[in-house]
């Protein structure tokens, strides 16, 4: 029988590194669309002058045509996030727990970005969002994702409230 993480201080570190993250389909439209083999993809982006500036590079598997490639590339210069909890309440002899946290991330560059936060709901499997500040994504059992636009020298803080039962 598996229980409930009932520690307190679970799942709460925060690590205040934004990840640049590059996400792609392999597809025909994309001068792609053929398997791939495992290897190693290198991006770059033309700088100021156009020359070619090395930005990240991370190794793929076999992938299929037609599959979406995310790939981890380093982490952002201009760009920092900080996670926490604001709030844990738990009576475990009704079987239940609710926690709150708040997603503060900070753009400091000179254009508008997108950023994903991707929330992983570890306690139980019996959970639901009882509150939130902006629209999210089930992605599966356990995980959220949050899409949200950061203007240029903006903030944005993203929260939610998840209730957890056993």
């Amino acid at each position: 029988m598996e229980s409930i993480r009932q520690q307190e201080s679970y799942g709460i570190l925060s690590n205040p590194k934004v990840w640049v993250m590059q996400e792609f389909k392999n597809t025909s439209e994309n001068h792609l669309g053929m398997p791939l083999p495992k290897g190693r993809v290198r991006f770059y982006r033309r700088d100021d002058d156009g020359q070619l500036e090395f930005t990240g590079e991370n190794d793929i598997g076999h992938t299929p045509k037609d599959e979406t490639i995310r790939l981890y590339t380093g982490n952002a210069f201009d760009m920092t996030g900080e996670r926490s909890r604001t709030d844990y309440r738990a009576d475990f002899n009704a079987r239940w727990l609710d926690e709150s946290f708040e997603m503060k991330v900070r753009n400091h560059k000179s254009e508008s970005v997108e950023v994903r936060i991707v929330e992983h709901l570890y306690r139980w499997t019996n959970w639901d969002i009882i509150k939130n500040s902006d629209p999210f994504k089930k992605l599966d059992g356990r995980t959220l994702e949050f899409l949200v636009q950061i203007p240029p020298g903006g903030e944005k803080t993203v929260s939610y409230k998840v209730h957890y039962s056993w």
